[in-house]
């Protein structure tokens, strides 16, 4: 794969899987509205993705190592992948109670962060299980910090 797609792809898959999955499940215990939490996954669909896209875009710019089209190529990518795989976070929350949704995302959304970090270990020929630890671990720590500030909130509006 191009580094130009590379950087694109991981950049946006890791950055759907974890934003979308800390935004749902911090609505989730702030609100427990399906609706908020479909408005707030769309919302991140597009939004994030397309400040993720620009971001990469300017930071291949800045390396100035680049041409035009490898910027191109990484900052439809991104926005591409981010916008992709956090629109899929969609699906459970229209097929399951919302509750159920959401275990259903987190389970997806660490099983692609798992599969994707083992192949990123395979490529830079490391242990898979170091890497794969540590970056679902990254997303874990998401996960409950986001839970406990939708509780908080929860809380102190209420």
């Amino acid at each position: 794969m191009r580094h130009s797609l590379k950087v694109g792809f991981s950049f946006g898959l890791t950055s759907g899987i974890i934003t979308t999955l800390g935004l749902m499940v911090g609505l989730h215990s702030g609100t427990h509205s399906k609706l908020v939490v479909i408005g707030g996954v769309l919302t991140i669909a597009i939004a994030d993705a397309f400040s993720d896209a620009l971001g990469i875009h300017v930071s291949e710019e800045s390396e100035n190592r680049h041409t035009t089209k490898e910027i191109w190529e990484s900052t439809i990518c991104t926005f591409a992948t981010k916008f992709i795989f956090a629109v899929t976070f969609v699906i459970p929350i229209l097929l399951f109670e919302l509750t159920t949704a959401i275990i259903v995302s987190i389970v997806w959304g660490l099983s692609l962060l798992g599969v994707f970090s083992f192949y990123i270990a395979k490529g830079q020929r490391v242990n898979p299980w170091r890497v794969i630890t540590e970056h679902l671990l990254i997303a874990l720590v998401v996960i409950i910090t986001t839970h406990y500030v939708g509780d908080w909130i929860a809380k102190a509006l209420s």
